[in-house]
């Protein structure tokens, strides 16, 4: 049960345990740079800031709300169909975002129309929800969803804002570097386009973490 309580002046303020399964996902145990998944949407949706930003938020509404229905539910959901269970809420949920996103951004979705989809079968989606919350109760469950959610969200979001500016000269779609086509200074960098930058910064992430904390490398 948790044990957050009201600090005083009515901020909220977290127990050890629970600021661990919210904020560790962020650096000490990364769903990408740490555990390695969800790679595939990570080279895929990064070569502009505003694709990155918009799936992150799918990410981190979908996991919260997945986590958060699984829990409620865990002690009612036969243990020969969870699996299909868990699908089945998370892809309720994806079909309500997707819409949200055509009914708001439309242009934005039919690029990322595949990539949404996809966050049905995301490994850091249904890792959580099977993993952590088939064993928690709700509030806990919602913190690791959206501790996990934000781990992956920060990693895009990072490695968007380098491929965009290093390869457009841009941010969000706002010129920063002035392109030497406009009679600037800056020549864009067309690899930082394609998907194998995307793997190069990743990889660089992994080496400047497990350089810092030394604790995350494999040992032989």
């Amino acid at each position: 049960m948790s044990t957050a309580s009201p600090a005083a002046g009515g901020v909220w303020r977290l127990d050890r345990h629970e600021r661990a399964v919210l904020f560790e996902p962020l650096l000490v145990n990364n769903p990408i740079n740490v555990q390695v998944l969800g790679i595939c949407s990570a080279l895929a949706v990064t070569t502009r800031m505003d694709k990155a930003l918009v799936l992150s938020i799918g990410v981190v509404l979908v996991t919260m709300l997945a986590n958060l229905a699984v829990s409620v539910l865990r002690e009612r959901i036969p243990p020969s169909i969870r699996i299909i269970i868990m699908l089945s809420i998370i892809a309720s949920l994806v079909i309500v975002f997707d819409q949200v996103l055509k009914a708001t951004l439309y242009e934005l979705s039919l690029e990322l129309s595949v990539f949404v989809g996809l966050i049905i079968t995301n490994c850091i989606v249904l890792g959580r929800t099977e993993g952590f919350a088939m064993n928690n109760p709700p509030y806990l469950s919602v913190l690791d969803g959206l501790g996990n959610a934000l781990g992956y969200a920060v990693v895009l979001v990072v490695v968007a804002f380098a491929r965009e500016l290093l390869g457009a000269g841009k941010v969000l779609g706002f010129t920063v570097l002035p392109l030497a086509k406009d009679g600037g200074w800056y020549v864009p960098n067309g690899l930082m386009l394609l998907a194998p930058s995307a793997l190069f910064l990743i990889g660089l992430l992994i080496w400047a973490l497990r350089t810092w904390k030394p604790q995350l490398q494999e040992k032989d």
